[in-house]
């Protein structure tokens, strides 16, 4: 079946159903292609445009979420919660929403399940996936449980406040208060970044005060980026995710399997290396750089070998303050001692910048004024 329009052709062809669509205008295939592709896979179709490339998202998601198929049933009862649905997961873990019985409050739960240690069996519990695997899961456990019960001290109002852990089906599982929000990619991808420094200040000098908390309590994210800073009605923050967080003091190596994201993790998380404050301040630092650019930094492992990331005070130097791009370049350092140490540090040379700026920014307006008006004093 064909349909003639004045810019398309549509081919219907046998089934699976599958619909070619040619354009002869390239700037209009463009467009049909931005937001084509998103509709016809979001309802169970392929689409292939004349003059692009076909993506494989199936499989750029298989890895990611491979593990979700293991996933406990909606309606499933585990130590007095009961799940609704699933939220999302990655390597190491498994993230529900679910409803403690009592109560009927809403919560959102961590199951422990690295795909590549241990598998789903018939009754809901968990074991390794072979003998290798096992010494390897149990200490993962334990490293799991031992993070969430110093995790469940620090009470910070941004940071996700956990509720409860407790083991079961052969695994650990982490109860934590379910927050309504977006994630700081979505507010990335929707102005390219570019974001107002007024947006910057509102959200990381906030942060800084809950890593600083997580901090005292000897505790490290180690997986900081824009996904994990969630962003509740009203704008205010909250660190999310930590399935990568260590109980770890400054100079500690960390052992074991780790998370890392590229772009957001320093050389020395890619390297084992020793980890403390300064690694987070590099993550956190490389965030804010992506909400000036749309992107995350060039991967540490690149930078090292070539670095072409150029300092934030010349890339964004007329949309920034210079004090807040010293701040990005600062904690940017490939050198660990090189970057501030600790989160005081870092807010003390804010606080100090920011208020010198606004008393610039007050004596060049008081200037103005005295030429226009020669009696103000």
């Amino acid at each position: 079946m064909t349909c003639r329009v004045p810019w398309a052709r549509y081919t219907h062809k046998k089934p699976p159903v599958k619909w070619q669509i040619r354009v002869p205008s390239r700037k209009l295939r463009q467009c049909l292609r931005a937001w084509s592709i998103g509709y016809f896979r979001s309802n169970g179709h392929s689409i292939a445009c004349a003059g692009a490339k076909r993506e494989n998202t199936a499989a750029g998601r298989e890895k990611y979420y491979m593990n979700l198929a293991e996933a406990l049933p909606r309606g499933f009862e585990v130590h007095g919660y009961r799940i609704e649905r699933t939220l999302g997961g990655g390597g190491f873990s498994i993230v529900y929403l679910a409803t403690q019985i009592d109560t009927g409050n809403q919560v959102a739960i961590k199951e422990y399940l690295p795909t590549n240690q241990a598998k789903r069996l018939e009754d809901a519990s968990v074991e390794s996936i072979s003998g290798e695997s096992s010494n390897t899961f149990r200490k993962g456990i334990k490293r799991f449980f031992d993070e969430a019960a110093a995790l469940a001290k620090v009470k910070h109002p941004n940071i996700v406040h956990v509720t409860d852990f407790f083991r079961a089906n052969n695994t650990v599982y982490l109860v934590m208060d379910y927050e309504r929000g977006k994630d700081l990619r979505v507010y990335i991808k929707r102005h390219s970044g570019k974001l107002s420094e007024k947006f910057i200040r509102r959200v990381f000098p906030q942060l800084l005060l809950g890593l600083w908390e997580l901090h005292k309590n000897d505790l490290l994210h180690l997986d900081i980026k824009p996904a994990n800073i969630y962003l509740r009605p009203g704008g205010r923050p909250l660190l999310l995710d930590f399935g990568a967080a260590r109980m770890a003091m400054a100079g500690v190596r960390p052992t074991g399997p780790h998370t890392l994201t590229l772009g957001f993790a320093p050389l020395e998380q890619h390297r084992h290396g020793d980890v403390g404050p300064w690694t987070d301040l590099y993550a956190l630092g490389a965030s804010m750089w992506a909400c000036m650019s749309g992107r995350a930094p060039p991967p540490s492992t690149e930078r090292v070998l070539d670095d072409t990331l150029k300092p934030a005070v010349r890339t964004f130097g007329r949309r920034y303050s210079k004090a807040l791009l010293q701040a990005v370049d600062w904690c940017l350092k490939m050198d660990p001692t090189q970057r501030p140490q600790t989160v005081h540090e870092l807010l003390d040379f804010l606080n100090q910048s920011w208020i010198a700026d606004l008393e610039q920014q007050r004596g060049g307006y008081l200037e103005r004024l005295r030429t226009i008006l020669p009696w103000v004093r």
